[in-house]
């Protein structure tokens, strides 16, 4: 079906070769291959990942902070009913 398709393409226009002699312009900065191929890439590259990256330790830190304080909140919650059942305990043995 494919063949067909490009036979039938290829009658109704006839085949034009065009080269081209252009030479590839690049901007400031754009000297590498994209980080993807292994180069180093950009300028506007290595930024954008350098912000991204800063982004992500951010909110890695600030998980961080809240997993702290929530581990704080419990380790005093525990110490709250140690001296509770201490007390309970202590009730008890001037009863007996």
């Amino acid at each position: 079906m494919l063949r067909t398709t490009f036979t039938k393409t290829a009658s109704v226009r006839p085949l034009r070769a065009a080269f081209t002699t252009t030479v590839r312009a690049m901007g400031e900065g754009d000297t590498g291959a994209p980080p993807k191929t292994g180069g180093v890439g950009d300028a506007f590259q290595r930024r954008e990942k350098a912000s991204e990256d800063y982004a992500i330790r951010q909110r890695e830190k600030e998980k961080l902070l809240e997993l702290k304080k929530k581990l704080q909140e419990q380790k005093e919650h525990l110490e709250r009913l140690s001296q509770h059942i201490d007390e309970i305990t202590k009730d008890q043995d001037e009863k007996n």
